[in-house]
């Protein structure tokens, strides 16, 4: 087993469970396009500070930043833009639901893909984890009323998006090192969620109000946690992860992601500790241990 590989995806689900936490409240300072744009400049920024102190290297041509932009194409790009669009005409609840298949995604890209095997067993363990995390955003949203279709299809295609990145990000760690891919995909999110925002403000005459959130601590705090720790760091730690682990194990540490979000709602938000929560984490736990036990036993008996 490769503990530094686990101890990375480990770090980058409590850091995306948390991440929920620090984007709601960077919401009430900020339009959800705008909080990407500040988002990837501080992760940008964050990004080069070792750069200039000497203390990172990284050589990489044009050439091949050119090479690794399909991956940034796919996150942060799609996944980010599907995924806030989407949420315009579908509740939050919904994408959840939706995003919960990304493991499964995940897997059937990688088995196509990637060569990678997978049996009856882990299949069904991955499913049970996805069935929690669906469990307990369907009965939070039970009675919220009729989704729109054009949401739940921006919905969708971030979850294939995240899928397709976490398959094709297994296959350039073969190429590229973590850090590498981490620092071009980082400087394709600013780049384009600024110009995103940028045109926005533009065309609405609003560009002196881009940097108003600025004023307000509590966001500053917020940008902060989501552009070094959400988006720079979980970048890397997913990369590296993916350097040593199959992608369709890694994608599971979403659903880890999820009960974390939901934990921390519950501690720090004040939501209140229901009955399906224990039933969907119970869910996502043992289809993770289940997942992980299967290849295991296959590892042993191939020895």
């Amino acid at each position: 087993m490769n503990k530094s590989a686990y101890a990375a995806a480990l770090l980058y689900a409590f850091i995306i469970g948390f991440s929920f936490f620090f984007v709601k409240l960077a919401l009430t300072a900020a339009s959800p396009v705008d909080i990407l744009a500040h988002r990837f400049t501080i992760a940008f920024l964050a990004a080069l500070f070792p750069l200039l102190l000497g203390r990172v290297k990284i050589a990489i041509s044009i050439k091949d930043a050119l090479k690794v932009l399909p991956l940034a194409l796919f996150y942060p790009v799609m996944f980010f833009a599907f995924q806030v669009f989407g949420l315009v005409y579908t509740s939050s609840s919904e994408a959840g639901i939706i995003q919960a298949a990304i493991p499964i995604f995940t897997m059937i890209f990688a088995a196509y893909f990637l060569n990678e095997r997978f049996t009856k067993r882990q299949f069904f363990f991955t499913v049970l984890s996805a069935a929690g995390v669906a469990c307990i955003f369907m009965m939070k949203s039970a009675g919220n009323g009729s989704s729109d279709l054009r949401g739940t299809a921006l919905i969708l295609l971030s979850a294939l998006s995240s899928a397709g990145y976490s398959v094709l990000a297994r296959k350039m760690t073969r190429t590229f090192s973590s850090l590498e891919l981490t620092y071009v995909t980082t400087g394709a999110g600013f780049l384009f969620f600024n110009g995103i925002a940028g045109i926005s403000h533009m065309s609405d005459g609003t560009l002196s109000g881009f940097f108003a959130p600025f004023t307000d601590p509590v966001f500053v705090l917020s940008v902060l946690y989501l552009g070094v720790l959400s988006s720079f760091a979980t970048s890397f730690l997913s990369n590296y992860a993916l350097s040593k682990i199959e992608a369709a194990k890694i994608s599971m540490f979403n659903h880890l992601a999820t009960l974390v979000t939901i934990l921390a709602g519950i501690i720090w938000l004040g939501e209140s500790l229901e009955w399906f929560h224990i039933a969907g984490t119970g869910m996502i736990i043992a289809g993770m241990i289940g997942a992980t036990m299967v290849r295991r036993e296959n590892r042993l008996k191939k020895s």
